[in-house]
């Protein structure tokens, strides 16, 4: 406890230290096992990163621990030694295999830097501290570093025994979310298309939840498994524990964003969230995320979908 303490106390201006995570009391998982990403169709072990806990990446970010994983990256908890803070990365497969995504998900954080700061919907919208590329034993691997989240709107309904939010916590979502489009359509020109109950995320108040989640992979590290002869490892994703002070909604990944000041007939958007003018195949823009919305508030409050796909 005492060094969890010490560890989040402000240093004077002192940059962090690395913290020795080479623990050997954790759990081997059998190698014909699959766990984590290893689950996933078509999933092929060499376009990930071989990312290991306790690495420092960039002589500043040091892993803590796995927070998920997904079909073109992972996300990890990190110590950003430098500001003397705890950060998310998220680090893409292979940049050969990934093409234009990683750069066109950049490309709108950058418009969202460029736009103005006043809008009251900015703090509604996922921030980007930093991105950079890391080599890997095969090609590059974006990586971007957000303040991290606590989770989505669909976690927290899946915890909930009747899958349903609240018409109080609806009614708050809801100002949240459209305050980030307003500040997305007319700031930034951004149409987001992806709006789900998976893409908006809960923040977090009270930073004692990343020393313990720390504390917790020094003391237990979590389960792992060697995979290859290079010493590529799997770990075992951990959840951070429910914070005492969960912070407000946060509309996350841009990944599907289109530019609003530019033709669009394309398809986009989850067949069950699909606009008429998308499925139409007919000229589209900004309103399509309010019709997002709007099918996706029956869901959540519904507990079930208003349309199939």
């Amino acid at each position: 406890m005492l060094s969890s303490l010490l560890r989040s106390l402000p240093q004077f201006g002192r940059r962090w230290k690395p913290l020795n995570f080479s623990n050997p009391n954790f759990v081997q998982i059998p190698e014909y096992h699959k766990i984590e990403e290893e689950t996933l169709p078509h999933y092929v072990a060499s376009q990930y990163y071989p990312t290991r806990i306790g690495e420092v990446i960039k002589d500043r970010y040091q892993v803590v621990g796995k927070l998920g994983f997904g079909t073109t990256s992972t996300a990890w908890l990190a110590r950003d030694m430098n500001a003397r803070k705890y950060v998310m990365l998220k680090i893409s497969i292979q940049a050969s295999s990934m093409g234009q995504q990683a750069e066109h998900e950049l490309k709108m954080y950058r418009r969202m830097e460029q736009a103005p700061k006043g809008h009251p919907g900015r703090d509604a919208v996922r921030t980007l501290l930093d991105t950079f590329y890391i080599d890997g034993p095969g090609d590059k691997h974006q990586c971007l570093v957000h303040p991290p989240l606590f989770e989505s709107i669909l976690e927290f309904l899946r915890r909930n025994p009747v899958e349903r939010l609240p018409s109080a916590v609806i009614a708050f979502v809801l100002l949240r979310l459209f305050m980030a489009l307003d500040y997305l359509h007319t700031e930034c020109q951004i149409i987001h298309t992806d709006i789900g109950d998976d893409n908006i995320m809960l923040g977090i108040k009270d930073d004692s939840v990343f020393t313990k989640f720390e504390e917790r992979e020094l003391q237990r590290p979590v389960p792992r498994k060697e995979v290859d002869t290079d010493g590529r490892t799997i770990y075992m994703s951990q959840d951070i524990i429910m914070p005492q002070h969960v912070g407000a909604p946060v509309l996350c990944d841009f990944g599907s964003a289109m530019l609003g000041d530019q033709h669009h007939s394309e398809f986009v958007q989850p067949n069950i969230y699909r606009a008429p003018e998308v499925i139409l195949e007919a000229s589209w823009t900004y309103n399509v995320d309010i019709w997002n919305v709007g099918c996706m508030v029956w869901d959540v409050y519904e507990g079930g979908s208003l349309f199939t796909g």
